[in-house]
């Protein structure tokens, strides 16, 4: 890998602010996200700037888009009856899996991995069922939003129009790891910042010039506004971080989060 100039206005940052929002409504379909936030930041006293970034949990955007599906208007494939013997799942929800995955990785019990139509290698096709509302009756399920990338790039126009301020949105999604226990937050969707950023170039503390270093500095901002979100009951799914410089642009290069994905050639695992 030969040596390039890093990008210079990238800094690591000595100090980050993290800020959740904690009087977002409950979402539904069809409810304008951008405006909601911005209501919300009003209420609580808190002034968009340029150069922040808001990380927006997948499922308020899901909710928004109507991504929530009745599974009692799925209707269960042999392949997915087969796989749900397998799982101890829902046929239903294993046939949702089906539909939203390019090809089944592994197959454990409660769990089926994934290449998602998205790219995304991930259990379930991150189908979730946890904090969507429905009756027990009538059970349903939440699926990602059709274009993650697309939804950050639209949130950020708006939210651009409503307060005047260039800010970066990363839609974020909770995704275990392999060899790690845990689930930690991801990037799935990003607009208006760079996603990774390429430090080849820049020199260490000896002096020595880093020859392979990419930082996934959607994925660490992700993940650090999960901490505030919370994974239960918590209801602040919208986090504004402040104070990392150098990512976020007026325009946007389009590569969005796909930008993460580990390309199959380069995939010493599969």
């Amino acid at each position: 890998m030969t040596d390039k100039p890093a990008p210079a206005a990238y800094r690591a940052p000595a100090q980050l602010t993290l800020t959740a929002l904690t009087t977002i409504p409950l979402v539904t379909a069809g409810d304008d996200l951008g405006a909601l936030i911005a209501a919300a930041c009003e209420r609580e006293g808190v002034k968009l700037a340029s150069g922040d970034v808001l990380v927006v949990a997948q499922k308020i955007v899901s909710k928004a888009e109507g991504r929530r599906v009745r599974l009692a208007t799925v209707e269960a494939s042999p392949r997915a009856v087969e796989l749900a013997a397998r799982t101890g799942k829902d046929p239903r929800l294993v046939e949702l899996i089906l539909r939203e995955s390019r090809s089944v990785l592994r197959i454990a019990r409660e769990a089926l991995i994934v290449e998602h139509r998205l790219g995304f290698v991930l259990a379930n096709a991150g189908i979730d069922q946890s904090n969507v509302e429905a009756e027990a009756s009538d059970p349903c399920a939440l699926l990602l939003p059709e274009d993650p990338d697309r939804s950050a790039a639209a949130l950020r126009s708006r939210i651009q129009a409503l307060t005047g301020a260039t800010v970066g949105v990363i839609i974020n999604d909770s995704i275990g790891r392999a060899w790690r226990l845990g689930t930690i937050g991801t990037a799935i969707g990003v607009a208006g910042l760079k996603a990774l950023v390429d430090m080849r170039g820049m020199p260490d503390m000896n002096g020595r010039l880093l020859r392979s270093t990419d930082v996934a500095v959607a994925d660490e901002l992700a993940s650090a506004a999960s901490l505030c979100m919370g994974q239960a009951a918590e209801r602040r799914p919208v986090v504004i971080v402040r104070g990392v410089e150098g990512i976020v642009s007026a325009s946007d290069d389009n590569r969005g989060a796909r930008q993460l994905l580990r390309p199959l050639t380069e995939d010493l695992f599969r």
